[in-house]
């Protein structure tokens, strides 16, 4: 993935400069009765090896690390404050989805689990352990392994946002046609082939190269990948996202017009919120993957190499934002998750109070009569 580890295993001899005004010595252990090796400049008498030497130089000099232990800091935070908010928000759309049996639950359910697979496959295993801890020492298999998994949750994440987008271009525009397809079986399938879709297409980045080892000119397997990258995850879903918005506003309009109240509805306004995060969270990311490949590399400017990790930190963000979106919005899933943590603390209060004590599983708030609403 776009990870920018100041870590390499694959170190390569590095280029110092010599005492006399002409000459560049290899660093390293000299051995007896080695020789010391010298390398002559070579003249810039064309302007095509001045172009190759000024975007992909022969001697690949690394860029410092300008963020330090930044990036490991905040995908720490983001891991530790993310995960359980994320968890909490799959169990609480899941009784939403159970009670309601309405499609935009299960497509939010299906966006949350995708979020989850994101935090622990790429913000773990991919930024702290492979690249903090393990230093990036990792076998070549094991990392282009990971890679499918890390290209195939967003993949699912960003195809199950289309699908919740489509559901309610479709609950809008189309009311008739929309009561009459949808049903929770017809959901699941849907977000079945769409994460069926995604392992698969995730299988071709296998052949991934990072942006950190990428020393040499990309091949055309590389931009091609990256191109891929780019256009299913960023380019194509957010032209979807612009087609759909707009057609949604502007039958929210018409109705405004026509002397209806155009009332944005809740699922309508987290769909909006959703697409709106995803589209600025993620446009960095994009730009700077397009500016390594054809402007400067990662390895070897300072400042793309900074510009790629907080590029990293700011598309990660989303995972852990939506929680936030739905809890400003939906009255509804806010006091769903405060059931959530009401049930799971209940038996944590009965386990401590002495025996033969009975507790009220529901709280009622003093003053009310029964059956009166709060």
């Amino acid at each position: 993935m776009l990870t920018g580890s100041c870590g390499d295993p694959q170190k390569k001899p590095q280029v110092t400069q010599d005492s006399g005004p002409q000459s560049m010595g290899l660093e390293g252990r000299e051995t007896a009765g080695q020789p010391r090796v010298t390398l002559l400049p070579t003249p810039h008498v064309s302007g095509l090896s001045q172009e190759f030497e000024s975007h992909w130089p022969e001697i690949a000099e690394r860029s410092p690390c300008v963020a330090g232990v930044i990036p490991v800091i905040y995908y720490s935070v983001l891991l530790g404050l993310g995960l359980p908010v994320s968890l909490l928000t799959a169990v609480a759309l899941a009784r939403l989805a159970t009670r309601t049996r309405r499609p935009s639950y299960y497509y939010l359910l299906a966006l949350t689990a995708s979020d989850i697979i994101i935090q622990v496959v790429i913000v773990f295993a991919g930024f702290l352990l492979q690249g903090a801890v393990l230093a990036r020492q990792v076998p070549q298999a094991v990392v282009r392994t990971a890679n499918i998994l890390e290209f195939a949750a967003n993949h699912a994440s960003v195809w199950i946002a289309i699908l919740l987008t489509v559901d309610r271009y479709t609950a809008l525009c189309h009311p008739l046609h929309h009561r009459a397809a949808s049903s929770p079986g017809r959901t699941r399938r849907a977000i079945a082939a769409v994460l069926s879709a995604a392992l698969l297409t995730g299988i071709p980045f296998y052949w991934w190269l990072d942006m950190w080892r990428d020393t040499d000119s990309p091949r055309t397997l590389d931009e091609v990948l990256k191109w891929a990258h780019c256009l299913t995850v960023y380019f194509i879903p957010c032209g979807v996202f612009l087609v759909t918005n707009s057609a949604i506003i502007h039958r929210l309009r018409r109705r405004g017009r026509s002397g209806l109240q155009p009332r944005v509805g809740k699922s309508t306004a987290i769909l909006l919120g959703i697409t709106t995060l995803f589209t600025l969270l993620w446009a960095p990311r994009v730009f700077v993957m397009l500016y390594h490949m054809y402007v400067a590399p990662v390895h070897r400017d300072w400042r793309v190499h900074l510009a790629l990790d907080v590029a990293n930190m700011v598309a990660m963000l989303h995972t852990a934002a939506n929680f936030g979106l739905y809890c400003f919005v939906s009255k509804t899933f806010r006091a769903t998750v405060r059931q959530v943590i009401h049930d799971a603390y209940l038996p944590c209060t009965l386990a401590s109070q002495p025996e033969g004590m009975a507790a009220k599983p529901v709280m009622e708030p003093p003053g009310l009569p029964t059956g009166a609403e709060v």
